[in-house]
């Protein structure tokens, strides 16, 4: 998967909002207001990555299997993991990854919020 198709995954997510909080070089994605995956526009190793929100136990398994999967800088390493995008890691599971993501963003927000919301 290359960055212009993660972005069009996320923007596929219902309600998704494309934003520039962190400086015009970091792509970030949003679900009503609570970010659920953000990605580096100018990454210093040439190589194209996403951080989304993991649960943990999920995260360690991952990173077991897959190369392309880590925790990366600058984010919270017991819930937020790092993907590069061509990597190991097959596009079907970057998907399922960020339809995960969300999840986890709105299992946090009010019950009436989340009994309302699917991300597709």
């Amino acid at each position: 998967m290359n960055i212009e198709e993660f972005r069009d995954h996320c923007l596929s997510v219902r309600e998704a909002e494309e934003c520039f909080p962190f400086g015009e070089d970091t792509l970030v994605y949003k679900v009503r207001g609570k970010v659920f995956a953000y990605a580096p526009l100018n990454p210093q190793d040439g190589r194209f990555r996403a951080n989304m929100k993991c649960a943990p136990e999920r995260s360690a398994a991952l990173m077991e299997r897959y190369e392309g999967i880590c925790f990366g800088p600058y984010s919270d390493k017991k819930y937020w993991i790092t993907v590069y995008l061509e990597s190991d890691a097959p596009d079907k599971l970057i998907d399922d990854l960020l339809l995960h993501s969300v999840e986890e963003v709105v299992k946090k927000l009010p019950r009436k919020i989340r009994e309302t919301y699917s991300p597709r």
